[in-house]
Formats: C-alpha cells, structure tokens, sequence
C-alpha cells in the first residue's frame, strides 16, 4: 500500500472516532458518510443544524473507501447516511446490504421514480447529464447528433474521454446496454477506442481543457465541469471554457443520458429518523436550489427554477431509463470495456 492510500485511510479512521465520540445523550445529530466534496454541502448542513438542532457530523472519503468501511463496521457502524455519486454506487451499496429502505411521502413526491431505488433504498439529490464538449472552432453543431455517432469514422483521431474505470463511463455504457443491447453497445465502444485521440486518462475537467487546448474536438463529460470552468478563478481556465461548447446528445430520441448523485440511510442506522430528516431537507426547494447555483448540477425536484449557466445551456430532452438499471447493467459494461480495449 502506498502512503497516499494509507494517509486516506488514516484519515477516514480518524474522522470516524470523531463522528463516534461526538454525539449526544438526546441523540440530536446524523452522521453522514460523503463521497461529495463540495462546500456547498457543508453550507446546507450547517442550514440544516439550524432549522432542526440536529448536529451534521461529517466523514469524507471516496466511495469505495465509505462502501469498505461500512462493510467492515457492520452493525456497529455510527453512519447514518450515505451519500455518494453515481447510481451505479448506489446499487452497489444496497447489493452488499448497506442501506436500508426508507420512505416519506415528502421524497417520493420530491423525487422522480426513475431518479431513485424503486424499493427506497437509494434516492437522487442531484441530477448530471452526460453531454458532449466541442471545439467551437473545430466542430460545427451540424456534426454532433448522438452519442452512438461518436463511433463512426468521421470522428477518428478527434474524441478524448476518461479511463473505462471511471463510474461515469461504466454506468454510460450500462445506458447503452439498456438502450441498444449488448452487442451494439459493445460496437459503440470498439469505435469509440478507434476514434480516440489519445490514450483515456485525467478526469472530466482535463477533458475540457483538452478541447480547450487542440488536443481533442469533442469529449464526453458531465456537464457540471463545463460549469465550473466557466466560472473557474483563474482567467486561463476560464479562456479555455470559452473555446468549449456543450452539446446535449440524442434530444431527437431517447434523450441525454443523466445519473445522479445520491443518498440513502444505512442498513444499521443509530439514528434513522434524523437520517431521513436530512434527506428530506436535501430535497427540498431551498437545498436544490443551492445545489443548482453553487455547483451547476441540475436539481431532481421538478419545478426548481434553474439559474446560471443551466438557464443559459436551456431546456434538454433527459434519458428516463429508471437508474436502478445501470446498477445491475455496470458488471456487463465493464465486461465490454475490457474486450473493446478501452482502458
């Protein structure tokens, strides 16, 4: 084990005897377990101890290290919620047994069944489209159709886009799977690897850049990066963003593909009904707007006005497939990944 794995599982070790050390006799607080990074999220914490008197003790760590912890805590894990990205992340946790379901009249109205497990384990705060970054100067809109177009030839040379490792791309192809079948999906990632421009590598913002920069014309990337980009603060960025355009595929089909980010109460809460309080607040207009203007995400709550660099983008046509199959679909991509080469 390197000592950048060991720093981070000391530090989760860490803030977990301090989540555990750190509650009450009365029982007024909820500890969650995040993937997200965002100072947006501690703000609506902080909003949410205020309105309720709950105490938000917080463990940051990525994904697979929350997923390997809860699993080893077991019954005695002081995690109420777990809060991550990606439905593909989601399902996982409740395959393994680490959630539990959870209903409120509140979140099922809030929340769009196909954003969320249909049996209540899991559900959406946040919504990411899958959207295509061009070149403004290399690429005209009359090219860009469909993601399944990025495999034909007239792309060879011209697409970046992340390693097949990467949860964004596996739970893609998962959509592809459910849309197309398996051996068309297969086939869009043998063209997509024939197309590329280099070797997948960096993450989403490395793939604006990129465009940004002439390396590539068209990438695939969630489109809260573009956002931050554009408002990044230093001007170098922000002049790379400019060059970039964003691009909603599919809009005269199934829709643009979307995931989300997600929460869901754990399998041995100590406290369960602040856990679904929290979510609840999480969904609620005040947080959704919050997630909307502070990190470019959509919200899941319809009727939400969007503001910012969403309202500017416009109205796009969303893929409805219920995202509790790109979970089950996630072990087939990977799957496919292999066999086309894409690495």
């Amino acid at each position: 084990m390197n000592g950048r794995r060991v720093g981070a599982a000391s530090l989760l070790l860490i803030a977990a005897a301090v989540v555990s050390g750190c509650e009450t006799a009365n029982g007024d607080v909820v500890n969650v377990y995040s993937h997200r990074h965002y100072a947006t999220d501690q703000e609506l914490f902080d909003r949410f101890t205020e309105e309720t008197g709950i105490r938000v003790r917080v463990v940051s760590a990525s994904a697979d290290e929350l997923i390997t912890r809860l699993e080893r805590e077991g019954a005695n894990s002081p995690a109420d919620l777990l809060i991550t990205v990606d439905a593909g992340r989601l399902h996982r946790a409740k395959e393994r047994g680490l959630l539990q379901p959870t209903r409120s009249p509140g979140l099922e109205d809030h929340v769009p069944p196909h954003l969320r497990d249909p049996e209540g384990y899991w559900y959406g705060l946040t919504i990411r489209a899958r959207i295509i970054a061009y070149s403004r100067e290399r690429v005209s809109l009359e090219e860009l159709s469909t993601y399944e177009d990025l495999a034909n030839p007239h792309w060879q040379g011209r697409v970046l886009v992340r390693s097949s490792e990467n949860i964004y791309n596996v739970s893609h192809l998962a959509s592809l799977i459910a849309a197309l079948g398996p051996e068309a999906a297969e086939e869009w990632a043998e063209g997509m690897v024939g197309n590329l421009a280099r070797p997948p590598q960096g993450n989403d913002t490395d793939q604006i850049r990129d465009v940004g920069a002439g390396v590539g014309d068209v990438a695939l990337v969630n489109s809260y990066y573009v956002g931050r980009l554009m408002n990044a603060q230093d001007e170098a960025s922000r002049q790379l963003a400019q060059n970039v355009g964003l691009f909603f595929p599919n809009q005269n089909g199934r829709g643009t593909h979307v995931n989300v980010s997600g929460a869901g109460v754990t399998a041995h809460a100590p406290h369960p009904e602040n856990a679904l309080r929290l979510l609840e607040f999480l969904t609620s207009e005040e947080a959704q707007r919050a997630f909307s203007e502070a990190n470019y995400e959509y919200p899941v709550r319809e009727g939400v006005a969007w503001s910012g660099p969403l309202a500017e983008w416009g109205a796009y046509q969303a893929d409805t497939l219920d995202l509790a199959r790109l979970g089950e679909l996630n072990n087939e991509a990977v799957r496919i990944f292999d066999r086309a080469g894409w690495r």
